[in-house]
């Protein structure tokens, strides 16, 4: 079932706790109308800040404006975000560790017509590198929803990842998130599938999928990349001997290398990650059809279960 896009869920959110928060200032590097910021300018014309197009300048002027006591959500594309302005990030958000969150939309493949420019497949590897940042991945509108607050009232850098469209419906609307707390979506005993984003819905259907050939997946959202929730790691992979990844990003550097580098020093265990293989993307007629085209399809989530469930049992 599809829900609200992820992109307007970010937008009501902040419009919403505008509202509770008066320190709370939002801006944009002229994409207001296409990250729904605009929707917190409506209700606080004078908390809203359009930079123009210039990334790098619109977190510098958050820094500043977090300087000053305020708590900047500064709005643009993920691969700009991530890409133009990384610099200013390290340097002057996480080296300064300064309170600012970037909200980075339009994130993965979502931006499906605008081809590989716009599609950010690296930003979770890029971001997570950098001391002192936190990354967080949400599934769903309802669970953006509750990240807003969280996020606000966490005193340090936070860049949270968004999709353009909307995503499979995962969560009830009082969901409970917690920075460093994965969520366990469903018990298993044969293997467990860790989700980050947009692939955690994919992977309960993969679940379903697997269990009517009896197969028993645990599935586990990751929603924080940064700092990695490794007990429920460690835990999922000793009581289930298998482990798989799935996250809309290059299988390089995300959430399946996190997870691999926890496995490897805690527990080595038989993991197969889903993700883009080390490739760029083209375009497609919806962002669903992309993520299927590049391995991300319910389909090869459960291969990707059936060929792990192999190596453990060898």
């Amino acid at each position: 079932m599809a829900e609200l896009a992820q992109r307007q869920a970010l937008g009501q959110a902040l419009a919403e706790y505008g509202s509770v928060n008066p320190r709370v200032v939002v801006l944009d590097a002229d994409t207001a109308f296409s990250t729904m910021s605009i929707l917190f300018k409506e209700r606080f014309p004078d908390r809203f800040f359009n930079v123009g197009i210039s990334e790098p300048c619109m977190v510098d002027v958050a820094v500043g404006l977090a300087l000053g006591g305020l708590i900047p959500f500064a709005n643009a594309f993920a691969a700009l975000l991530s890409l133009r302005t990384l610099e200013q990030i390290r340097s002057c958000v996480c080296y300064a560790r300064t309170n600012v969150k970037l909200m980075a939309s339009y994130a993965g493949l979502s931006d499906y017509k605008d081809g590989p420019t716009h599609h950010s497949i690296t930003d979770i590897a890029l971001l997570r590198s950098l001391p002192e940042m936190t990354v967080i991945v949400p599934a769903d509108a309802n669970e953006i929803n509750q990240w807003v607050p969280v996020i606000a009232e966490y005193d340090g850098p936070v860049y949270m990842r968004l999709n353009r469209s909307a995503t499979l419906h995962v969560h009830p609307p009082e969901v409970e998130v917690q920075i460093g707390k994965g969520i366990t979506l469903r018990a298993g005993d044969d293997l467990t599938i860790i989700a980050a984003g947009s692939m955690v819905g994919r992977s309960l259907v993969a679940a379903d999928k697997l269990a009517e050939i009896g197969v028993s997946a645990r599935v586990i959202e990751i929603h924080t990349i940064k700092p990695l929730d490794k007990e429920l790691i460690i835990q999922a992979a000793a009581e289930t001997g298998a482990v798989i990844t799935t996250e809309e990003h290059s299988i390089l550097g995300g959430l399946g290398s996190a997870v691999a580098e926890v496995l490897s020093e805690h527990i080595p265990t038989p993991l197969v990650r889903v993700g883009i293989n080390d490739t760029f993307t083209r375009t497609a007629p919806d962002p669903d059809t992309l993520m299927d085209a590049y391995g991300m399809s319910v389909g090869d989530v459960v291969r990707a279960a059936e060929k792990v469930l192999e190596r453990k049992n060898v």
